[in-house]
């Protein structure tokens, strides 16, 4: 059985700017410290936080979404990331779902999408 979460948090940029910075590879190195490889080409593969985060890009549409499929090992059910980007007075209004997390990894995965990946980027922007 697999779990899923909501997450929401405010980022001091544009959506524009923080769309560029969750699908540019360079932009992603700068923020999280670790090599990417991303493209906004629907079906592409990607990777985040040096190998840590691999899957496969399904759809974008610019500085309001992205949606990926998260590869997670020998598991048969997708694992499906939606950010969609509001924006708000001083900034963006940023919101994860992730679907299809499996039991075994959602503690992981709730640490890593607070620490690593929101408070990277919100720090990103705000430092």
């Amino acid at each position: 059985m697999s779990k899923s979460l909501k997450l929401y948090r405010k980022i001091k940029a544009t959506p524009e700017e923080v769309y560029r910075a969750l699908t540019n590879p360079f932009t992603i190195e700068l923020w999280s410290g670790e090599p990417a490889t991303m493209s906004e080409e629907p079906d592409s593969e990607f990777s985040m936080l040096n190998g840590e985060i691999t899957g496969r890009n399904i759809a974008f549409e610019t500085a309001k979404m992205l949606k990926q499929e998260w590869y997670f090992e020998g598991e048969a059910e997708p694992s499906v990331v939606t950010i969609k980007l509001f924006p708000e007075k001083g900034g963006t209004q940023m919101m994860v779902e992730h679907l299809g997390i499996p039991e075994d990894a959602y503690e992981n995965m709730v640490e890593g999408w607070k620490g690593f990946y929101l408070d990277a980027l919100q720090d990103f922007f705000e430092a």
